[in-house]
């Protein structure tokens, strides 16, 4: 790859952007007035809101102590000030006072007539003191005076209630304040029983609670910062990034341009660097010229509201620290990057601009969760956590911000590790894209329904296309997820057993044989229902053996980093120690979950995936699946894992029983090691050189683990030389990889 061709293209693009009169709109202009007018706005209706009174019917009044009075009469009936917050809030409670004949009747007759008021609007609030209320306190506090606050009295406190209805906000507002009147006043009535038994009031509250705030005030605004800005940093960041690589690859399409550049002597990987590094830059300069000009108004905004200021302290009345801003720069250009190549890949995919506008929602889809993540108050930084990619880079952002650089020094480099591997993956997604003429000069066409239905039965193949097998995972995964709310836990093992066969054979096989009925000509071929070489049999045995301790030593790192909970393991083996044997334990949760599995994932998904000529890019993207399928975080890694190892061993084999054979190997392993207790270690003639306690349960220490992978590594590369590995998946790959370089002479 040659710099200057590379330099050349970046400059071509810059000024192609820069030429756009939208762009510069969207980019420099609109982010420098958007938010000013906007404030402007926000001042300008701040000024009709104001408080509206609530309308308090009161039920029982009549039954209220004289002292200390809670309601007075002046000359409307309202509460009294003293247990109010102040003037305002007494002249904002706005009292309808029940006569006579509303209070009779008993308590449900009461409670009834007070609900009838508040659900049709006629109050937002209803306070219900029940029949003899002064009666009862009166008698409470002559018991308490006599007894010597003996707890063994059989007198108790009337109850005063507060009917309100959570679904109007003035309803809740009401709440709010009329609660704070009566708990005051309870306070004081409190006080005054305290005081006729000769007790000090101080008796009721022995010590104060003084809280003191000793935050410096720029780190206390770099902490509330740093919370705002880099989730608003990268929602900018892949905004800016999308809508300049839709005109710099579906745009040129329309155009007609593309072939022009397509056919000069730069390479396409010049070609897309070149593109990429545009995008990038609009990307970052999207998203300061945004934090800038928000960050600006929302400063002077907040400072001009002292109410605000003093209601809510911890808000930043200014702008943020200058080198939190500085760290948000530098952390621009590795996210901006990996959103950049992300967008070039999908606005090559694009047939038109329009289409290519249609692929920005999935990406936010995709990203957002990511981005909401660090903003929970209970995610910190940690190994875990930076290892999950965009989330891990917000969370590095948020501790170097808040000056916590121990944290952010210990995990700096996980984070960026994991933010370079997504960006270089990403940018040779766009390479392949540009690589790809049958991509780049796609043709926009009307969808007929009738006519692809039609196209589906009758151009079906032998083998599932990519664009069916990636439909039957994306279906596996949606009826997986609202099957999960269809059934409740299982409680006991047969329960267990049940839902098990029922996930395994109706959510997982069936979508897989309909689809390989339908969709292919010959489903015997699309699920590599094949008989492969008689020595690969006894090899996918021995490879899960060999490959056990490694899992096992993967599944507790797994486990170490993301912790399961205590109890869902505890639920889980009890469950298991529920089984009638170890064989009906090993056929429901080892041999079935084997067979109707590899069906699916490494054979109508993978077989389907396997058709555009990229061997491991289809043996990951359907072990992702297999994977997520899972539901379990934790158990989602691992299984991730092996599926590579088992996806390997279906392109090579070219058959579903080796695959069989190892996942029912390795499952059965895997339960059997669950069951190894410390009577069962003891047992074991040096099992010191064998096993390793630790709080997870038992291990392989590290010599068994090195003796198996390298034990498995030989087994991996026998496979690889074994002779006559020929099926229908390794020849199509053979025929679509010559296919695709013969499209580019």
């Amino acid at each position: 790859m040659r710099s200057s061709n590379v330099r050349l293209i970046l400059l071509r693009e810059i000024r192609d952007q820069l030429r756009d009169r939208r762009t510069l709109f969207t980019i420099a202009i609109l982010p420098l007035i958007l938010y000013p007018l906007l404030g402007m706005v926000f001042l300008q209706v701040a000024q009709f809101t104001r408080q509206y009174p609530a309308r308090i019917w009161v039920i029982g009044a009549e039954e209220l102590p004289d002292n200390p009075a809670l309601i007075e009469n002046t000359p409307e009936p309202r509460f009294v000030v003293d247990f109010c917050a102040g003037e305002d809030e007494a002249k904002l409670l706005e009292l309808t006072l029940a006569s006579k004949e509303n209070t009779q009747g008993n308590r449900i007759e009461l409670l009834n007539r007070a609900k009838e008021a508040v659900q049709k609007g006629g109050y937002d609030a209803v306070i219900l003191f029940p029949p003899t209320f002064s009666a009862r306190l009166d008698q409470f506090r002559a018991a308490r005076g006599k007894q010597k606050f003996s707890p063994d009295s059989d007198v108790e406190t009337p109850d005063a209630e507060i009917l309100y209805d959570a679904a109007r906000d003035e309803s809740l507002i009401a709440h709010d304040r009329v609660h704070g009147v009566l708990k005051r006043w309870r306070n004081m009535l409190g006080r005054k029983n305290l005081l006729e038994n000769r007790i000090p009031a101080a008796a009721a509250s022995p010590f104060d609670v003084v809280p003191q705030n000793v935050a410096i005030v720029e780190r206390q605004r770099a902490a509330v910062w740093s919370k705002i800005l880099p989730f608003l940093a990268l929602i900018w960041a892949l905004t800016g990034a999308f809508y300049p690589a839709i005109d710099l690859c579906a745009g040129e399409k329309e155009r007609g341009t593309l072939e022009t550049l397509l056919s000069s002597p730069a390479s396409r990987t010049e070609i897309v660097w070149g593109k990429l590094l545009t995008v990038m830059i609009f990307s970052i300069a999207t998203a300061m010229l945004n934090l800038f000009s928000m960050g600006l108004t929302a400063a002077l905004i907040l400072g001009q509201m002292e109410p605000l200021a003093a209601a809510l302290p911890e808000l930043p009345m200014g702008p943020p620290p200058l080198v939190a801003t500085g760290w948000l720069i530098v952390a621009l250009i590795p996210i901006s990057a990996l959103f950049s190549a992300l967008s070039m890949a999908l606005a090559a995919l694009a047939r038109s601009a329009k289409e290519g506008q249609y692929y920005l929602m999935p990406l936010l889809l995709i990203t957002m969760p990511l981005m909401l993540l660090p903003m929970l108050p209970s995610i910190q930084l940690d190994l875990g956590t930076s290892l999950i990619p965009v989330t891990g880079m917000l969370l590095l952002l948020r501790d170097l911000m808040e000056a916590e650089y121990a944290t952010a020094l210990k995990h700096v480099i996980p984070v960026v590790g994991i933010t370079a591997i997504c960006c270089l993956l990403a940018i040779r997604w766009a390479v392949d894209q540009f690589n790809n003429e049958s991509v780049l000069f796609r043709e926009s066409e009307r969808l007929d329904i009738v006519l692809w239905l039609r196209h589906l039965v009758r151009d079906r193949g032998e083998l599932p296309t990519v664009a069916e097998g990636m439909f039957c995972g994306v279906m596996v995964l949606v009826i997986r997820f609202f099957a999960n709310f269809q059934f409740d836990a299982p409680q006991n093992w047969n329960q267990l057993a049940k839902l098990t066969l029922v996930t395994q054979i109706a959510f997982f096989a069936t979508p897989a044989l309909i689809m390989a009925i339908i969709l292919t000509r010959s489903p015997r071929k699309s699920l590599l229902l094949t008989f492969p070489a008689w020595k690969t049999v006894p090899l996918a045995v021995l490879l899960a053996v060999a490959l056990h301790p490694v899992a096992m030593a993967v599944s507790h790192f797994v486990l170490e980093l993301y912790p399961i909970s205590g109890d869902m393991t505890r639920e889980l083996a009890k469950l298991l120690n529920d089984a009638p044997n170890v064989l009906w334990l090993l056929l429901v949760l080892a041999v079935t979950p084997a067979i109707c599995e590899e069906l699916t994932f490494r054979g109508f998904i993978l077989s389907g995936l396997v058709s555009s000529g990229q061997k491991w890019r289809a043996i990951i993207l359907s072990s992702l699946f297999f994977g997520v399928a899972h539901g379990i975080l934790q158990q989602s890694i691992t299984a991730s894992l092996v599926g590579i190892v088992i996806g390997y061993l279906a392109v090579q084999t070219g058959s579903l029983l080796p695959c069989v054979l190892y996942h029912a190997t390795h499952n059965s392993l895997a339960i059997l090691a669950s069951g190894i207790d410390q009577k069962i270690v003891d047992k074991i003639p040096a099992n010191e050189w064998f096993l390793s306690s630790t709080d997870a349960g038992f291990v392989y220490t590290w010599p068994v683990i090195m003796v198996g992978a390298l034990v498995s590594v030989v087994l991996l590369q026998w496979l690889r030389r074994l002779p006559g590995q020929s099926s229908e998946m390794t020849r199509a790959i053979g025929t679509n990889c010559f296919a695709s370089e013969k499209s580019m002479m």
